[in-house]
């Protein structure tokens, strides 16, 4: 098995500082992972996929959900670091494709930083 991206991001000393607090993984184990995944796809669709997004770079909390914490672990926060770690274009709207790889990559970080609940 390859090097993947979250191997990469891991190896970050800014995206490896990023944990989920308990209150996040309670919030997690409260609501399962399928309305937690409805959560990212939501925020990606509206923060992040637009090809220019007014307040780029400061539209994703550092905290107060999972998805904000995971979206700053996995580099899905704003377009410059979509950019940069993932390849996909600033400027340009992203695909649906594009918005479920990086929804697969904010939940499969979730599920992991969840492993113990």
């Amino acid at each position: 098995m390859g090097i993947t991206i979250l191997d990469k991001l891991a190896k970050s000393e800014f995206r490896s500082r990023f944990k989920l607090s308990v209150k996040d993984k309670d919030y997690v184990k409260t609501k399962g992972f399928d309305v937690i995944k409805k959560h990212a796809e939501d925020f990606i669709a509206k923060r992040i996929a637009p090809a220019f997004i007014k307040n780029d770079g400061k539209q994703t909390p550092m905290r107060n959900h999972p998805v904000f914490v995971a979206q700053h672990a996995t580099a899905c926060c704003c377009r410059k670091c979509v950019e940069k770690w993932h390849g996909f274009k600033k400027g340009v709207e992203l695909t649906k494709s594009q918005q479920e790889y990086l929804v697969e990559i904010i939940m499969e970080w979730i599920k992991q930083q969840c492993r113990d609940i």
